[in-house]
This record gives structure tokens, C-alpha cells and sequence, in this order.
């Protein structure tokens, strides 16, 4: 199918009355989600999935898609206004964006990030529609050594790119690697560390998993935390939000090169829009003839890493689509839902989903132009929500999360494991072990291992063949170069202070 064949056959997916509706609902839940601080895109989508079951798998995916940009957008509606970052990719909008509010300058900072994100959005689907075809099409020649070679490059990359410890980064990915080992035995119909739980011979519930790390352990980590308190923000008028002809001149540069860094960046897996923002943040103020004036109202300081942070979740995709690899976290819960209805994202997903492939590109189109309506005109509403109390928030958002997961298979036992994976997500937290590569350990997990042992099978037994396929050693051999540029440095550290100790 070409290009225009594609975009067509996507533009009547997506412009269907349900496709739109439900577009719009997540596109409208992803900003209240985005501008309530400390819930996040990953929860809402956790608590959104079991609602997929009932719909149609293209219109699942468009309505938890929005809910992922869409919270992209809220998280700088508080960023700015109150300096509560509503999601973690927004806490670098706080740095310039809450400086121009004190001045006075709201209503322009909130219409210079709704401008750049979805400019920003805007470069990144135009790569998705060119490169993820492409992609997919080279990756058709894959076999199992390939596949297993890029599972295990987009988890090492995962672990790698983190902000915090690589090495317990790496960890978790064991840990979510194990954790996707339970269950039947896909080859020999055997049941394994089930442990004589017949509720656990399917697995661990995805659903179940993504709620309770994320969902749960967030409720538990702000309880005992000051209750909201009620801000007031002045009216807001739209031609004040308009920017001055010197400081449109300003802006353009900063968002292309935003988007050009949030762009590069999304497609890589296990990256996010997190790295994405601070990555252009950095570029914009060594570029700066003023670095002083970052942190202080710089408008540039501002419309970078907006442009990045939409840019590189509408990237995100490219991987996801073409390869079945998860280039984001709230991504890999994606790829969850697709999988959970019987749709294997990688290379044939274009030949065999063409609808949902190109339906789901072209919603991104129209989820943003309902962004950019939406986000405008309704800052007001969203500076109320603002003021809700979290101790009336969580317990109604805990009520739906057990709901929800019960739904799912109508199994009790679910509930205990979502509450059970909730206390680990709490300790994970406080003893800084990230979450996300839990997540993409167990979604990848059985990936891996069926690749793994197909090869095996082919190769009868030998390890050479993943050296033997250039592909697949170009793609071991990255693995090998992200792990040697995160732990070599600090071993070299440690072993320089045992030579100086001695």
C-alpha cells in the first residue's frame, strides 16, 4: 500500500463518528490528567484499559493514544500557572514557564506551549508516516535472531537511559523479565512458578501489573500528604496570549530545534519525553547568546522543550509500530492493549492491520487539532480542577482502579494482586528502583524468550547463529556499547579508588 493509499484509508478510520468521539474523550481526559499533579499518563492509561475490552481494537487504541499526548499538553497548564508540574516531563516547563506567570505573562506562556506542542506533535507524525513504513518494511527480512537481538537491545536501552541508577534500572528489567516467566509454558503447556495457583496459569494480569506500580503505589506514596489547597489565578484573556512580532522571532528556531531533539529522541526505545525536554532545555541555553535569563521568563527556555516533549511522544510510535519495541513506557502499555486483543505490533502490523496501522497515524492529526481547541479556551476550567483536594481525589480514583481490574476477567484474585503489586511499587519508590522497566521486562519478556528458543530450535543449539546474522550482531553488539558507556566509566572510578586506597 503507498503512501496516499494509507492516508486515505486512515482518514476515513478516523474520522468515523466513533473513532472521533472516542478521540476526543482521551484526548479530554489525557489534559485533566496531565494538569492534576502526580497522576500521570501511565495511570490514567492503566485505569483506562480494561474499558478496551468492549470497544473495537483501532478505537481502543485512538481513545488511550490520546490520553498519552494528551497529558503531554495539561502537565504545562499547572507547570506554569502554579508551578506544579502535572506530569514529570513538564517539571522543565516550572523553570521558565511559572517565572512568566509572576510576571504577569500567563496567558502568553500558555498559548506559546499549546503552539509549540503541537508543532512539535506535528514534525514527529509526519516521521512516523515516513520512516515506520520503511522500517517495518526492512524488518520484514527479521528472523528470530533478529527479533531477539532488538527485544534485548530495547531493554538494555531501557536500563541504560534512565535518569537514575542504571544498575538498578537493569535490575527491575530482570525483575519484569522474571515476573512475565509466570504462568504456562507457551511450548509445552507446562505451568511454571505458579506455586499451585491456578488463578496465576495465564500469568500475571497486565492490567493488574501496570495499575498497582503505578496507579496504587502513587495513592499510597501521597497519603499523609497537606491536603490541596485552593489557588486563584487572574482572568485570562485570549489577545494576551498573543507573542510580540520580536518574540515570534524567538520562538520559531527553538521549536524546530525541539522538535528536531524530541523527535530523534522518542524513537529510541526506552528513552521518553523526560530526556527528550531536558536534552533541548540544555541545547537551547548553551546556544544562548543570554544564558543568564534561563529560569527568569526565557521564552525559548520554554517553547524548546514543549515542541521536544511532544515531538518525542508522537515518536515513540515509530519503534513500537514498525518494530515491536516500545520506545516509551506509556507506549509499552500500548503495545499491552494491542497484544491483549490478539494484534502483534512489529513489521507485519502494516500489512495485516493497515486500518488500524493508518487509523490510528491519522487520529494523532486530528487528536491534536482537538488539543489545540480544547487547551485554549478551557484554561479556566482546568485552573479549577486545580483546586480539588487530594485526599477526595485518590480514594474515588482507588475505587475505580479495583473496579476496573475486576472487570477485566471478573477475577477476584486480580484485586489482590493489584494491591500486592502497589506495596512494591511504594518500596521500589522508596528505595529508588524505577518502575517502567518492570513494565517493559514483562511485556517483552515472553517476546524474547519465544524468540530465543525458536532460534535455538532452528540452530540446533547454536549460540553462534545471533553472531552469525549481521543484523542480529549489529544489534547485539549496540546492546554491548549502551552497557559499556553506563557501567565501565564507574568501574573505572571504583577501581582507580582501590588503587589509591592501597
Amino acid at each position: 500500500m503507498d503512501l496516499l493509499s494509507g492516508i486515505t484509508l486512515g482518514l476515513q478510520t478516523a474520522l468515523s463518528w466513533q473513532a472521533l468521539m472516542f478521540c476526543f474523550i482521551g484526548v479530554t481526559v489525557g489534559t485533566v490528567v496531565g494538569v492534576l499533579p502526580g497522576i500521570g499518563a501511565l495511570a490514567a492509561i492503566s485505569l483506562a484499559l480494561p474499558l478496551t475490552y468492549y470497544l473495537d481494537p483501532t478505537v481502543a487504541l485512538i481513545m488511550l493514544a490520546g490520553i498519552f499526548y494528551g497529558a503531554q499538553y495539561g502537565g504545562s497548564t499547572s507547570s506554569i500557572l502554579l508551578n506544579l508540574p502535572g506530569t514529570a516531563t513538564a517539571a522543565i516547563t516550572c523553570l521558565d514557564g511559572n517565572p512568566l506567570a509572576k510576571q504577569g505573562r500567563a496567558p502568553l506562556a500558555l498559548f506559546v506551549t499549546a503552539i509549540n506542542s503541537f508543532i512539535g506533535s506535528t514534525f514527529a507524525i509526519v516521521l512516523v508516516m515516513g520512516f515506520a513504513p520503511v522500517i517495518a518494511e526492512f524488518a520484514l527480512s527479521f528472523g528470530s535472531a533478529e527479533y531477539f537481538s532488538v527485544i534485548l537491545l530495547g531493554l538494555v536501552a531501557a536500563s541504560t537511559m534512565t535518569s537514575g541508577s542504571a544498575w538498578k534500572a537493569l535490575a527491575m528489567v530482570v525483575f519484569g523479565l522474571a515476573l512475565g516467566q509466570v504462568g504456562t509454558d507457551i511450548n509445552t503447556g507446562q505451568f511454571r512458578f505458579t506455586f499451585g495457583q491456578y488463578a496465576l496459569a495465564d500469568g500475571f494480569s497486565l492490567v493488574a501489573l501496570a495499575m498497582g506500580l503505578f496507579g496504587v503505589a502513587e495513592i499510597i506514596s501521597n497519603i499523609g500528604q497537606p491536603p490541596g489547597t485552593v489557588h486563584s489565578v487572574g482572568r485570562i484573556r485570549f489577545r494576551d496570549m498573543l507573542p510580540a512580532r520580536g518574540e515570534w522571532k524567538r520562538i520559531w528556531a527553538p521549536t524546530l530545534r525541539g522538535s528536531v531533539i524530541g523527535s530523534f529522541v522518542g524513537a529510541l526505545p526506552g528513552t521518553g519525553p523526560g530526556i527528550a525536554t531536558l536534552m533541548a532545555y540544555a541545547t537551547e541555553k548553551r546556544l544562548s547568546k543570554t544564558p543568564e535569563r534561563f529560569g527568569h521568563g526565557a521564552l525559548e527556555g520554554l517553547s524548546a522543550p514543549e515542541a521536544a516533549n511532544n515531538a518525542s511522544v508522537q515518536a515513540a510510535f515509530i519503534p513500537t509500530l514498525s518494530l515491536g519495541i516500545p520506545g516509551d513506557a506509556v507506549v509499552a502499555v500500548l503495545m499491552g492493549a494491542m497484544i491483549l486483543h490478539g494484534i502483534q505490533p512489529g513489521p507485519n502490523l502494516i500489512t495485516n492491520e493497515p486500518e488500524m496501522f493508518w487509523g490510528l497515524i491519522m487520529s494523532f492529526w486530528v487528536g491534536n487539532i482537538l488539543l489545540l481547541i480544547l487547551n485554549i479556551p478551557l484554561i479556566g476550567l482546568w485552573v479549577k480542577l486545580l483546586s480539588i483536594p487530594y485526599h477526595l481525589l485518590y480514594p474515588g480514583i482507588l475505587i475505580f482502579i479495583c473496579l476496573g481490574v475486576y472487570s477485566a476477567d471478573n477475577n477476584v484474585f486480580d484485586i489482590y494482586v493489584v494491591l500486592g503489586f502497589g506495596l512494591v511499587g511504594v518500596l521500589m519508590r522508596r528505595w529508588g528502583f524505577p518502575a517502567t522497566p518492570v513494565l517493559l521486562g514483562f511485556i517483552l519478556g515472553p517476546l524474547l524468550e519465544e524468540h530465543f528458543r525458536r532460534a535455538m530450535l532452528l540452530s540446533k543449539g547454536d549460540l553462534l547463529v545471533f553472531f552469525e546474522r549481521p543484523i542480529s550482531a549489529i544489534f547485539l553488539a549496540l546492546s554491548l556499547l549502551f552497557l559499556g558507556s553506563v557501567f565501565l566509566p564507574g568501574l573505572r572510578k571504583r577501581l582507580g579508588r582501590q588503587a589509591t586506597d592501597t
